[in-house]
């Protein structure tokens, strides 16, 4: 049977409407690489306030060992962008005196955004402080891949040139630390201390009766420091990081030779971790990578009141699981400190703790309660 000439076109028609639906589907597969890279290219931009912190808390000391553009600094934050403290702009009170100032530290792989960003759990800490007590609210930002003992010394820098920019606008100090940004805190008031311990004795060795040359330190303002479970002896998490690293290359085979030099490229940060390192001597120490390696002792500072704030996942702050697992990163015992619970500790050291049931590490950050504690301690 012969085709007829409408049979022929229409067959013709419908061969035709494949290919080209056989070619726009391999369009689309040839494009499908480009669209993926432009999609997570621009999520990347569009979250660059959340992959950025991450980048630099896993591998920061390595971007900035080259220079990379993608390394955080340290600075005070405004607008989700470094602001120099002399465009701070800060300014007296109402009553033309000096104001309570409250600088915010986040944690490891975290920026600013984590005490300012609306929550559905609770308050953000910073807004709310400004908008209850007309407390002035600053904000840092740093690369938490560098050695603890190196965000110290910057922030020691950086408090220093904010009370001599503005003396007649900051009064007293309230420093707030989470998780790493508490030991980043420590860390500075210990190089502070050093540096006001070595000029006194520079200005006793030149003639006795002399001023100093140097302003007064931020430590004369400094009142209060509230820690939020800051690991301060060391993160349980990452001593099993080091330990399963240390068996592995024990074991000396190739395979585990190379998952062990994974882990190692963990960034400085998250290896001071293991113990808490403040100080620079003891990542330079020969013994620094032992199973139990020296660590620098770093007391309190005197005359300020240290408030402990810890989590946990339980209801019960009375287990061994709470004193281990904590808050879920941060066990309740390395919170607690045992800096801050020595018996032979003097009679005027200021220590505050307070334990809060059923919140984990995050959380922390959006809860009333704790909120409530911040707030009456800078009202004080």
């Amino acid at each position: 049977m012969s085709e007829t000439p409408d049979s022929t076109a229409s067959t013709s028609a419908a061969g035709g409407s494949r290919w080209r639906r056989v070619a726009a589907a391999a369009g689309r597969v040839a494009r499908a690489p480009l669209v993926g890279a432009e999609f997570l290219y621009r999520a990347g931009q569009e979250n660059m306030h959340f992959t950025l912190p991450v980048l630099n808390g896993a591998f920061g000391d390595q971007l900035a060992a080259r220079q990379d553009s993608r390394t955080i600094q340290m600075s005070f934050r405004r607008h989700e962008a470094d602001v120099p403290v002399a465009d701070l702009r800060l300014t007296p009170g109402p009553t033309g005196r000096p104001q309570k100032t409250v600088v915010f530290l986040h944690g490891l792989m975290g920026d600013e955004i984590i005490w300012q960003a609306g929550s559905t759990t609770g308050p953000r800490y910073g807004p709310a402080l400004q908008q209850d007590l007309g407390a002035c609210c600053l904000y840092v930002r740093y690369n938490s891949g560098l050695h603890i003992s190196e965000n110290g010394q910057q922030l020691h820098q950086l408090l220093t040139e904010l009370v001599r920019a503005f003396p007649a606008a900051v009064g007293e100090l309230v420093l707030v630390g989470h998780s790493m940004g508490g030991l980043v805190i420590r860390s500075a008031g210990y190089y502070a201390e050093q540096e006001a311990r070595s000029g006194s004795e520079t200005a006793t060795a030149e003639g006795p009766g002399l001023e100093p040359t140097q302003p007064a330190s931020w430590l004369g303002h400094l009142r209060d420091v509230l820690l939020l479970g800051v690991p301060n002896d060391g993160s349980f998490l990452e001593q099993n990081s080091f330990f399963t690293s240390l068996i592995l290359r024990k074991i000396n085979l190739w395979p585990t030779r190379f998952v062990s030099g994974l882990i190692d490229q963990r960034s400085n940060g998250i290896k001071d971790l293991r113990h808490a390192r403040l100080v620079e001597q003891d990542w330079q120490n020969p013994h620094a990578d032992d199973l139990f390696p020296p660590r620098t002792v770093v007391p309190p500072l005197p005359g300020v009141h240290y408030h402990i704030l810890v989590g946990s996942l339980l209801k019960s702050a009375t287990s061994v699981l709470h004193e281990y697992f904590g808050d879920g990163l941060v066990g309740a015992g390395s919170a607690h400190g045992r800096i801050f619970r020595d018996p032979a500790a003097p009679p005027d050291l200021r220590i505050s703790t307070q334990v809060y049931p059923k919140l984990h590490h995050g959380t922390l950050l959006s809860n009333p309660e704790v909120y409530a504690y911040l707030r009456d301690v800078v009202a004080q």
